[in-house]
């Protein structure tokens, strides 16, 4: 099973205290917040469904997730990204590898995952154990996209991989500009399993 390796864990750090300078990063803008509260709230259960967000990062989305009724474990390998997530106030804060997450299958209602799974070294493996986390009822919520720098992962790809997993993948475009502070020309989209 593939592990983060030191390397990337050093570059998540030091990337750390820029990480929100991005809108859809840090939600720091009222209007950015609001815009992926419209998003990723209809996503999900009622609250207070139990997330797993992996790759939390600074846990920007985490903490608008618990402030919605959510009971949130926020989940990141780079301690400097998990140290600010919690002067935020995220309150359950895991250190650990989103490809292979310290948690216990069939726990939560929702398995949340952010810009993550492009850099996976196996997608399909990987999403098969976030899918293993998840309850009977569960839903798979992800946000990925294919980047104008040719990073990502195309959504057509996203969805077949998630269908070797599951029975179900609906696909929503996000170009609103309100998501992420600009104008976006390239793809980006959230992937919602609910099966």
């Amino acid at each position: 099973m593939w592990r983060v390796d030191e390397d990337a864990r050093r570059m998540w750090d030091e990337h750390a205290g820029t990480f929100d300078e991005q809108p859809d990063h840090g939600l720091l803008d009222p209007g950015v917040r609001a815009a992926w509260a419209g998003v990723l709230l209809p996503a999900l259960p009622g609250p207070p469904a139990r997330v797993a967000d992996l790759g939390c990062g600074t846990g920007s989305v985490a903490l608008l997730l618990a402030d919605a009724g959510h009971d949130v474990t926020a989940l990141d390998f780079s301690p400097r990204m998990l140290a600010l997530a919690r002067r935020k106030g995220v309150r359950n804060l895991l250190r650990g590898d989103a490809a292979n997450p310290p948690l216990l299958p069939s726990s939560f209602d929702v398995v949340f995952v952010r810009h993550l799974l492009w850099a996976m070294p196996d997608p399909a493996a990987t999403i098969g154990g976030w899918v293993r986390l998840l309850r009977p009822a569960g839903r798979l919520v992800l946000v990925e996209g294919r980047w104008s720098t040719g990073a990502g992962i195309p959504a057509g790809r996203c969805r077949e991989l998630v269908l070797r997993h599951r029975r179900s993948a609906t696909l929503r475009r996000l170009r609103d500009p309100r998501l992420w502070g600009q104008d976006v020309t390239d793809e980006r989209y959230l992937l919602t399993s609910l099966r």
